[in-house]
């Protein structure tokens, strides 16, 4: 396969710099040209179509969002979005998703090797997931932990089935739109999601607090400790992983620091092998659209642990990556489009 072809559109030359040495660090990414403003970064589409675009969304002249929309109207080009790990501006970066982005990274800055490895993992990943819709092969460029680096593998210890369940759900790129439609078709005693989203630090916040806005059910960033409660949801906060919990007959939310997990913290795998421990029979889960293998071997240790267990179809994925693995691998109990998704977890639980 021909390398990704990347158009870099920042104002800051030393971020275009990093950006680009991180980027080519990958022999499967390739820049094609890079840009101080949406103008100049114009001026090289008309002469080259790039693969995929990173953009930032503050810039002078400009602004990243004004410039995604005339270029999705015009001529759609997979985009990612690089910002700054800025509160302030997560309400205006989750805007780009709504206007076609596909993925949001932050920027990669100096720091530990361990933080410009971690960065080099997500850009590179994000990017290669960006270049096309129904993806079905994940290539690896270095070996992904498993969810034995968070979570040791041991049998389930849940309570046999009851009447209570627990909803596990994980996503990546596509993600936002998908758990959307999803969680605004839930109803107020629907029962307690836990959800993991691949996005950055800072973003969780108010990617929760928007879908809060939207839906019957209530809808926030997991804390540590937090009560598994019908008609709820929690979502993994970016860079902390997500784990289910039991205290006696309440599930509880674990919001724990630890390494990547296939490429991801959070990570799905991580969210489901704790379901697969503490709910077993009691959980359903789902997997949804997303670049990679994240969270397949989690939903198999869930379906083997008897939960029930969904993924979503190729044709309504951004991105038919996390649930052809976990199609694959046997985990998945039913295939669905999106638009069927709520429905049947709600008929399984």
């Amino acid at each position: 396969m021909k390398p990704v072809r990347v158009l870099i559109v920042d104002d800051s030359a030393v971020v275009r710099q990093t950006l680009t040495e991180v980027l080519t660090s990958d022999p499967e990414i390739q820049i094609m040209a890079t840009a101080g403003d949406p103008f100049v970064a114009a001026d090289r589409i008309s002469e080259e179509i790039p693969d995929v675009i990173l953009l930032d969304v503050e810039m002078p002249r400009m602004d990243g969002l004004t410039f995604l929309q005339k270029l999705m109207a015009q001529h759609p080009i997979p985009v990612v979005i690089c910002s700054s790990l800025a509160e302030a501006g997560a309400e205006t970066t989750l805007r780009a998703l709504e206007y076609g982005a596909v993925d949001i990274v932050t920027k990669p800055k100096l720091g530990t090797q361990e933080f410009l490895r971690e960065s080099r993992e997500i850009l590179c990943q994000a990017v290669k997931a960006a270049r096309g819709a129904r993806l079905t092969k994940y290539r690896h460029v270095e070996k992904a932990l498993t969810a034995d680096a968070v979570l040791a593998h041991r049998p389930p210890t849940a309570m046999a089935r009851t009447t209570e369940r627990v909803v596990l759900v994980g996503a990546s790129t596509g993600g936002t739109e998908a758990l959307r439609v999803f969680l605004e078709a839930m109803p107020p005693d629907s029962p307690g999601i836990l959800i993991v989203q691949h996005m950055p630090e800072k973003f969780t916040t108010a990617f929760a607090k928007r879908l809060d806005s939207l839906c019957a059910i209530s809808v926030k960033e997991a804390e540590n400790g937090d009560t598994v409660l019908r008609g709820h949801a929690l979502i993994a906060p970016g860079n902390r992983h997500l784990l289910l919990k039991r205290s006696g007959a309440r599930y509880l939310a674990e919001v724990r620091d630890g390494p990547l997990v296939c490429r991801h913290r959070p990570s799905v795998d991580v969210l489901f092998r704790s379901g697969a421990r503490y709910a077993g029979p009691n959980a359903v889960a789902a997997i949804m659209t997303g670049m990679g293998n994240d969270g397949a071997q989690g939903l198999l240790e869930l379906k083997q642990a008897g939960a029930t267990t969904f993924a979503q179809d190729e044709a309504t994925c951004v991105v038919f990556g996390m649930p052809n693995e976990a199609i694959k691998l046997g985990a998945a109990g039913r295939v669905l489009p999106l638009g069927a998704m709520a429905g049947a977890v709600l008929g399984a639980c």
